[in-house]
């Protein structure tokens, strides 16, 4: 019979997360393995992934600004009895699935929102004696000035988990750049590469830039000053394409899109395409916040790219992401405090006389899937097999991802 995989994935704000865990789950179908995503957020108007299942738990959400009050689709907030109910839907979900692998997505070093139902799925998945329990984060966490925090998260992975995989480039950011006791995990920590999209053919759409705000939620000033900026850029003669994201709100879009039509400059605002990888790879420039998705989608193109970090309420994750590729020469950043149509134009002009970079190969999604299968079958194997199969992964001869 095929192994099965269950990955737990709750997208609060933006789909940066459920993004990377529907990647990671085609990989696993591609590889073989019948995959269940439990998908904790509000809908988030993404296609389904071909032989993946998606169960749609009590859809749940935060408010920007205030990351740690769950809300319900409608603006409610969670009540206790609403947490047990979430709790339940979970936990049956668990036992209906009977998965090889778990994966989970962010916790323990982030989602303390759904510590009420990820302890009680860690503690049913211990006594159902799941073979393999790994957790997944991104490249770069959030830092966090709270005491105990990082000895809180190692204490839950040395009780729970056999493997953390860390989806990005250790030479670029290691884990310990922004968690500070990642050698009390070594042993269990593997990089996968950052997880992207397929290279995609380019597609000649006519758009010289492309700018994106991810799911829009926070992306409203970057698209402002990217419009404002347009006639002020050495490609204001050429077209442009707008895509805000789905959660940016209706007034906000509808305003965008009448500067668009009164500009000099051929705008075109929409919410979303579905190809952006290809459009992408089709543009002079890409004009960006720092999320981890979108990041990819701009490596895997080559196109010169602008960041402009997200950084309100403390956060950090984003700012250190286009830190490193700033310093790797990948990209032009344009700090949040500073942006302006004046601040951006200039950025746009700098990057699209840059050298064009070479398209980034991003298999870490592929990566992933195999490491969780060898991790099962190590623990499913002989014993013998099993040392010979570590002494082949230690070996110096053997690639490295």
């Amino acid at each position: 019979m095929k192994p099965r995989a269950l990955i737990y994935v709750q997208h609060l704000l933006g789909i940066g997360h459920l993004a990377r865990a529907r990647r990671i789950a085609r990989s696993l179908a591609e590889a073989g393995v019948r995959t269940t995503i439990a998908q904790g957020g509000t809908e988030a108007g993404l296609e389904d992934v071909p032989g993946v299942e998606v169960v749609r738990l009590t859809p749940a959400k935060v408010a920007a600004g205030d990351m740690t009050t769950l809300l319900h689709a409608d603006g409610r907030p969670f009540t206790a009895q609403d947490k047990l109910g979430r709790r339940d839907e979970l936990l049956a979900l668990l036992r209906r699935s009977r998965p090889d692998i778990l994966l989970v997505e962010a916790f323990p070093f982030g989602r303390r929102q759904m510590r009420f139902e990820l302890i009680a799925l860690l503690d049913e998945a211990k006594a159902m004696g799941v073979p393999v329990v790994a957790s997944s984060i991104r490249d770069i966490l959030q830092e966090t000035r709270k005491p105990g925090r990082a000895e809180e998260a190692v204490a839950l992975v040395d009780a729970y988990f056999d493997i953390v995989l860390v989806h990005g480039d250790e030479a670029l950011t290691p884990l310990g750049m922004t968690f500070p006791l990642a050698s009390a995990i070594r042993s269990k920590t593997r990089y996968t590469g950052l997880v992207g999209p397929d290279r995609s053919p380019a597609r000649p759409s006519g758009h010289a830039v492309v700018v994106s705000a991810g799911g829009g939620g926070v992306g409203g000033a970057l698209l402002e000053a990217a419009v404002a900026a347009a006639p002020l850029t050495s490609l204001g003669g050429e077209a442009w394409l707008v895509l805000t994201g789905p959660n940016l709100p209706d007034a906000e879009f509808t305003r965008l899109q009448a500067i668009a039509a009164a500009s000099a400059v051929r705008l075109t605002v929409k919410r979303s395409v579905p190809d952006l990888a290809a459009r992408l790879a089709g543009a002079r420039v890409s004009v960006s916040q720092a999320g981890y998705n979108t990041v990819a989608d701009v490596l895997v193109s080559g196109c010169a790219a602008v960041l402009v970090p997200f950084a309100s309420g403390g956060e950090t994750e984003q700012s250190a992401r286009a830190a490193a590729l700033a310093a790797a020469g990948r990209v032009v950043v344009v700090r949040e405090a500073e942006l302006t149509p004046e601040s951006m134009a200039g950025a746009i002009d700098l990057a699209v006389r840059a050298p064009a970079a070479a398209p980034m190969r991003l298999n870490g999604g592929r990566r992933t899937a195999a490491i969780l299968v060898e991790e099962l079958l190590d623990r499913k194997a002989p014993a013998r097999e099993v040392e010979t199969r570590r002494a082949l992964r230690s070996s110096p001869s053997r690639e490295t991802p």
